[in-house]
């Protein structure tokens, strides 16, 4: 009888658990025996991993943030530095949260373990020298966004591109191009308690601006009823949604959503969006001096061009924002949206979890 093979996944973020846990049920079907050790969340621990910390205790935003939780953060490493020289597995995955993965990956060269990255980190966006760190420390790159590919490539690193996985998890939703006086907005304000609290009072600011319309605030998994609750006082047109976020952008007529791996989601779900940021004034300057895109959205970058609108720190108000909703459920900008959206899929393609998998259980056993 073979040996079980045994990998050890750390993923820092709710996204990341999600994709996580989509991996090892595409790594099962090609090893039944394969055994998980996570970082992660519940998604990786209903897809059968043993669960080490949750990435609840892991969700530091912000270069501000980061600094007054350092000593958490170097415990957190210190701890799992030790569980994973103790496991010792055949592979290392790590999936993008590369503050913490890009040490962790060193850390497992150092000690002869080796190193898979799924969802390789957006070194594209900022610190693109990092690439020379990680053709040290990674042994097999996996990319999910086509242009990552020619971007390690001009910089001497050999990467697999395998397509996203967020294309075989979601399903477009047809919109109707004619919206009625009472439309349903989903407010997206993101998972962490900081940025939550930057950009929720924002978002909210609309509630006495559209009477008529029902707000419905997406809760975070990684957050209490309680949490929210001080928000939306005397909002009576406000609510919490609190079933799957995907099943509420499925029924918004539009939504306000955080930068992040949320705009993607809304975009292939087909919900007109308006993509919101905001951080601390240090945070946002810093931000602006090392980050290097045109875009913070995930759907303008893919797209290499503006489909959603962005609206940034002073940028995310009222007056903006109202006029960018009103645009959104009541312009042809809501028809062009979706057709913009349904490219998007097309360049994406699918199958990003099988890919992965079929490259990973192959390089594990060799």
């Amino acid at each position: 009888m073979s040996k079980s093979i045994k990998y050890y996944i750390i993923a820092g973020e709710p996204s990341g658990d999600l994709h996580g846990a989509k991996l090892i049920s595409a790594i099962k079907r090609r090893q039944p025996q394969a055994e998980f050790r996570v970082w992660g969340g519940d998604k990786m621990t209903e897809a059968g991993a043993e669960l080490v910390t949750h990435y609840r205790e892991m969700a530091f935003m912000g270069f501000l943030e980061v600094i007054k939780n350092i000593f958490t953060i170097l415990g957190l490493m210190r701890k799992c530095k030790s569980d994973l020289l103790a496991y010792q597995p055949d592979l290392l995955i790590l999936i993008d949260y590369p503050g913490f993965n890009m040490r962790m990956a060193t850390f497992a060269k150092k000690n002869n373990i080796k190193v898979a990255y799924y969802i390789a980190p957006q070194v594209w966006a900022w610190k693109a020298g990092r690439v020379k760190k990680l053709k040290e420390t990674v042994d097999l790159m996996m990319t999910i966004l086509p242009f990552e590919k020619s971007f390690y490539a001009q910089r001497g690193m050999d990467v697999e591109y395998v397509g996203h996985p967020l294309i075989d998890h979601l399903a477009f939703v047809p919109r109707e191009n004619m919206v009625g006086d009472n439309p349903t907005i989903a407010l997206l304000p993101g998972s962490r308690k900081q940025e939550i609290e930057m950009i929720l009072p924002e978002m909210l600011k609309l509630a006495n601006a559209m009477p008529n319309a029902n707000f419905l605030i997406g809760m975070a998994p990684s957050q209490s009823k309680q949490f929210y609750e001080p928000f939306m006082t005397k909002l009576t047109n406000v609510s919490l949604y609190q079933g799957e976020t995907y099943d509420l952008m499925r029924e918004a007529d539009a939504g306000l959503v955080t930068s992040g791996t949320a705009t993607l989601e809304a975009a292939l779900l087909g919900l007109p969006q308006v993509v919101c940021y905001k951080t601390s004034a240090i945070s946002y300057m810093l931000a602006r001096y090392f980050i290097k895109v045109k875009y913070i959205s995930l759907v303008n970058l893919i797209a290499d061009r503006e489909i959603v609108r962005e609206r940034i720190q002073e940028n995310l108000n009222q007056k903006v924002l109202l006029s960018d909703l009103k645009e959104l459920l009541y312009s042809e900008r809501r028809s062009q949206m979706a057709a913009d959206y349904k490219g998007i899929r097309n360049t994406l393609g699918a199958g990003a979890s099988d890919k992965a998998a079929k490259l990973i259980t192959s390089f594990s056993v060799n």
